[in-house]
């Protein structure tokens, strides 16, 4: 089955998101401390840090509570599309 591939989503450092399944303190508010392959977060209500790759946390993630500085944004491509614009 082929995934549909859609816009990768925008995060900034320091948005503060909301996933999909509470952490185990039951908080769902997480705020974004690193960017890259991984996302590295922080949960709002123990201060517990994780990592994630980028494609769990898209897949995890259900809204934006507040956002961060758009300064920080990243470029992402990610490897599928890559490939498309290689060929253009």
């Amino acid at each position: 089955m082929k995934r549909l591939m859609t816009e990768p989503v925008q995060f900034y450092v320091g948005d503060l998101i909301r996933l999909k399944k509470p952490h185990a303190c039951g908080g769902f508010e997480w705020e974004i401390t690193r960017l890259g392959l991984d996302i590295g977060l922080k949960c709002a209500s123990c201060g517990r840090r994780i990592m994630l790759p980028r494609l769990e946390t898209e897949r995890r993630f259900r809204g934006f509570v507040t956002r961060g500085d758009p300064a920080t944004a990243i470029p992402v491509l990610r490897p599928e599309m890559a490939d498309e614009g290689a060929e253009r």
